[in-house]
């Protein structure tokens, strides 16, 4: 009783301080940088990354993007690369129309410098930045660089994406937690027994949103995926503290209304409240660390951007706890006339009927279960997983407005005016012999897929000495120590044919120059397919791993832990089969978010259903009034739980333009759904089918009953 008690008695003071402590928090959401670039998760020792820091570092380059330019003159086109070259953080511009010197006649020019020059359709000018792609540098010198261009020039390339996707983003944000408020609130005001409680409920989860996203400032910056969905996440998922509070604190109140103690209402209200918080956190304990630990299984990949997600959900969690049993019960406190005003009875039934029907065909369910996990699974191993950022942008593009979506449209005038898919940068040695140079890139010229090779052997040929070729270029192109020479590829990012393309390119590198890296985001892609399909499997297994350990600590059982999450991996197993049967396209982080979202937070229905069957045959019940009592007992609140997650979550699958926000938050909210029904008529009957077992291997589970029952017969002894 002393920590319900402590906040209770320090009611004002707790409210005061939470409501101070939302200024910082304020400033702290303010003050986190979000980043859009998916590329920047890769891990520091990959090839591909250690390229990139060496085009930073020597060059002085970062991103790069190349600007298409459809229907202008030659001179045109100049002036327009020379009002880009003075945009900030712009490092350097090369334009195919001026690259070389006048006097030198076309004639003598390589093909690939005569084919982009002569185009009839349209020019090409390869802009670099001074900064990393998604730098905030870069992304205003791409907004800059739109500003100057006319309304048939476009921008390309990651960084372009970056900033559509941060406008997009930003001006979606807020809109998600309004309609995850909204949806909420109008299924808690139905299913639970007051009108007002559901606004208290969302004021402090609320605040516990504000406390987490304001303590973000301590990473210096989230992935625009955790900015997106955190909140609506953590409102989801902290919900049900929320609730279990409010079902207790009536309890304890009615009991306390039917006694004779002599106090008034405001003091049973208090005496009331503090046995509520006391029994909420002894309750939320092992629900909460068994979400806690699906978040942080996160963080074990080596693609980083799953840590940035479990620690800040992680980290929400636990102040969703806090605020459940210290401002909300501040609140329920502060407004108890109110509470009392708005009571009404509950739509949902009680659930007795139910439950015996539950246990008393407890086979056919199982049946039917095993039944559905055959095609589950087959559809389970589906390859349906994409890497292909403009999929993981928008999976319905004609539907959006131009201006949501202009690097699609660029993208698509660099494939239709000169067949580029996407362009790698080569950063070989400086000192690497002009023939060997102009051997292997004429060697890469003919790999399947790549339509030219712009470095300074392959522009200059060999008619052209190194001197006519303008400083600018050379600058450009040639650093201390490396040279840098862009391939563009007629493949798009993430296919089979780029891969490929890819290793073949490596293979010829490796002939002519052995410390030769090949980057961009065709390789980096390439880094990142292979890097998450081993962090999926292992952060699987560690999740499934972390969550069985707390049942088992918490239950102190060896077989409740292995039915619990055999029922829960059936529910995830099936929401995302239902996606390989349909055939939808899942961003490459879907899978592992929900695999790890939805047995962390939804094992809690199985947890609280197995704990209460547990309590009732320790107390001497027989096996099926035991699983009865449990099931009508705990099917009000997983309904409530459940639905409360759909709510929140599938109002913003169905409002977000952004296809990997909209993924996610929709299958976030079926599993929800399907965890329900699974735990609701596949837990009971496992129940049933394994009492004998559960008995056996759970401590002080046999002696009890076998206490309570000390003759053989009906009364399924252990």
């Amino acid at each position: 009783m002393k920590f319900g008690n402590t906040v209770v008695k320090h009611r004002r003071i707790i409210l005061i301080a939470a409501l101070v402590l939302l200024i910082p928090s304020v400033l702290g959401v303010i003050a986190t940088r979000i980043n859009y670039d998916m590329l920047y998760y890769l891990p520091e020792d990959i090839e591909t990354v250690q390229g990139q820091n060496v085009l930073l570092d020597e060059f002085g380059k970062g991103g790069f993007s190349i600007v298409v330019v459809e229907d202008m003159k030659s001179d045109d086109v100049s002036r327009m690369s020379k009002r880009i070259e003075e945009v900030d953080h712009v490092d350097s511009v090369i334009d195919l129309e001026s690259i070389l010197d006048p006097s030198i006649p076309r004639s003598m020019l390589p093909d690939i410098v005569n084919d982009s020059i002569n185009n009839p359709d349209a020019s090409m000018i390869v802009v670099f930045f001074d900064s990393s792609t998604s730098s905030e540098e870069t992304l205003n010198a791409v907004s800059d660089i739109r500003e100057i261009l006319t309304k048939t020039s476009y921008i390309s390339g990651m960084s372009s994406l970056v900033l559509d996707l941060k406008n997009l983003c930003e001006r979606e944000e807020a809109k998600y937690v309004a309609v995850a408020v909204v949806m909420a609130l109008a299924a808690m005001m139905l299913l639970l027994d007051s009108f007002a409680i559901p606004f208290l409920f969302l004021i402090g989860i609320g605040m516990a949103i504000l406390y987490n996203m304001g303590t973000n400032i301590l990473f210096g910056e989230i992935s625009f995926i955790t900015m997106a969905i955190a909140a609506v996440l953590q409102l989801a998922v902290t919900m049900d503290y929320s609730i279990f509070l409010w079902h207790r604190y009536t309890e304890k109140l009615d009991e306390a209304e039917q006694g004779d103690s002599g106090e008034d209402g405001k003091e049973l209200e208090r005496r009331a409240m503090a046995e509520a918080i006391n029994d909420t956190l002894t309750s939320v304990a092992g629900s909460s660390i068994t979400t806690i630990a699906g978040f942080l299984a996160l963080c074990f990949m080596t693609y980083t951007m799953g840590r940035d997600l479990g620690l800040v959900m992680a980290k929400g969690v636990m102040f969703g706890v806090l605020a459940s049993v210290t401002v909300l019960p501040v609140m329920i406190l502060k407004f108890s006339g109110l509470l009392r005003k708005t009571r009404h009875r509950s739509l949902i039934p009680d659930m007795t009927g139910f439950a015996h029907i539950l246990t008393g065909r407890y086979w056919a369910y199982i049946l039917v279960f095993v039944i559905a996990l055959v095609p589950a699974v087959i559809f389970y191993n589906q390859k349906n997983v994409v890497y292909d950022f403009t999929k993981m942008f928008s999976s319905n593009a004609e539907s959006m407005a131009d201006e949501d979506k202009q690097f699609m449209i660029a993208n698509d005038k660099l494939r239709e005016d000169f067949d580029i898919g996407t362009s790698h940068i080569i950063i070989a040695d400086a000192d690497l012999p002009a023939k060997e140079g102009r051997a292997m890139c004429k060697e890469i010229e003919e790999v399947d897929g790549v339509k030219s090779v712009l470095g300074i052997d392959a522009l200059l040929g060999t008619a052209i000495p190194r001197n006519m070729l303008p400083d600018q270029v050379s600058e450009a192109l040639i650093g201390d120590q490396h040279q840098m020479i862009l391939v563009n590829c007629a493949y798009r990012v993430s296919t089979e044919e780029c891969n490929n393309q890819i290793d073949r390119i490596n293979e010829i590198m490796d002939k002519y120059d052995a410390s030769a890296a090949l980057i961009g985001e065709g390789p980096a892609t390439k880094d990142l397919i292979q890097i998450t399909g081993r962090d999926f499997t292992v952060v699987n297994w560690i999740s499934i791993g972390m969550v069985f350990v707390i049942i088992l600590l918490v239950l102190k059982s060896a077989s409740l832990p292995v039915i619990l999450v055999l029922a829960i991996e059936f529910a995830i197993i099936l929401n995302l089969g239902i996606c390989g049967y349909t055939g939808l396209e899942l961003p490459f982080i879907v899978p592992v978010l929900i695999s790890t979202i939805q047995l962390g937070s939804t094992v809690d229905y199985a947890i609280l259903l197995s704990t209460r069957y547990k309590q009732e045959r320790i107390g001497g019940r027989k096996k099926r009034d035991a699983i009865e009592e449990a099931a009508h007992t705990s099917i009000p609140s997983i309904i409530v739980s459940a639905l409360g997650f759909f709510t929140a979550t599938v109002g913003v699958a169905v409002y977000s333009d952004i296809a990997i926000i909209s993924t996610v938050c929709g299958l976030m909210a079926r599993g929800a759904v399907i965890s329900m029904f699974t735990v609701i008529f596949l837990l009971p009957s496992l129940l049933m089918a394994s009492d004998k077992l559960i008995c056996r291997t759970t401590v002080g589970m046999k002696e009890s009953i076998n206490e309570h029952s000390p003759v053989n017969g009906d009364a399924a002894i252990c």
